[in-house]
């Protein structure tokens, strides 16, 4: 099956919501999901910015989305951090996310980057097994931290 690769348009932004909810859901957090299409339409098509997409389309559907934006390192410079490469249920083993798994690291490449990094849950063996295949190396020895917003105000108020 054919499919194409291209950067995401704002009047793709409801079906790469529909992406994002399915992936929350395949990650056993359906719930968790509180950015809206205004949110995406803002965040990623406003005048400066935060993000960049790139889309899988088959047949005009949009079936896989690739999320990503800059980051700094202080020991290495400039990074991109990917932070959802989602395909569909129904069009996985196309080799879809393969693909654009590649256009983000041919994006980082093409921008000077020093680094690209993402995160992978621990159960992900197929996943952890083809980003190492391609080289990436799965930090086993660090944690990721998060701090949401009702505990941010409640640290900042104590």
């Amino acid at each position: 099956m054919d499919f194409t690769i291209r950067d995401a348009k704002i009047e793709d932004v409801p079906s790469i919501l529909n992406l994002i909810k399915e992936l929350a859901h395949f990650e056993k957090e359906a719930d968790a999901v509180e950015v809206t299409v205004n949110d995406l339409e803002k965040d990623g098509f406003g005048e400066t910015p935060l993000f960049k997409i790139f889309v899988a389309e088959i047949a005009k559907e949009i079936v896989g989305i690739a999320l990503f934006y800059p980051r700094y390192s202080t020991w290495k410079g400039p990074t991109i951090h990917l932070e959802d490469l989602i395909v569909t249920e129904q069009k996985r083993g196309l080799k879809i996310g393969s693909a654009l798994y590649k256009k983000v690291i041919e994006y980082g490449f093409k921008k000077g980057v020093k680094r690209i990094e993402w995160n992978v849950l621990d159960w992900n063996e197929p996943a952890i097994d083809f980003y190492e295949s391609t080289g990436a190396k799965v930090l086993r020895d660090w944690d990721t931290a998060q701090i949401d917003r009702n505990s941010m105000k409640k640290y900042l108020n104590n």
